[in-house]
């Protein structure tokens, strides 16, 4: 959870697409047992690693890391932020 320094394009969209994919996971086995324990745990715990990701990722393309805040403003924000990220 090292906010300082930066994250190439490739390192990045790795994080990514393995977080994505453990999500499915998790929400596949919480599905099964029918509850949202496991779901909500891997997303508390990989809170602070992929803020952390997007910062370093935004401070490769010479940004600061305070524009992860877009991920608050509906559609807008979030277009823009995955332009800056690309």
């Amino acid at each position: 959870a090292d906010f300082s320094g930066r994250s190439r394009r490739k390192a990045y969209w790795m994080f990514i697409l393995f977080n994505f994919i453990f999500s499915l996971v998790t929400a596949a086995i919480d599905y099964a047992t029918s509850t949202a324990i496991i779901g909500t745990i891997y997303s508390l715990a990989l809170l602070i690693p992929q803020l952390s990701a997007g910062a370093r990722r935004l401070h490769d393309t010479n940004r600061s890391g305070w524009w992860q805040l877009l991920w608050l403003v509906p559609v807008v924000g979030w277009i823009i932020l995955i332009i800056f990220l690309a």
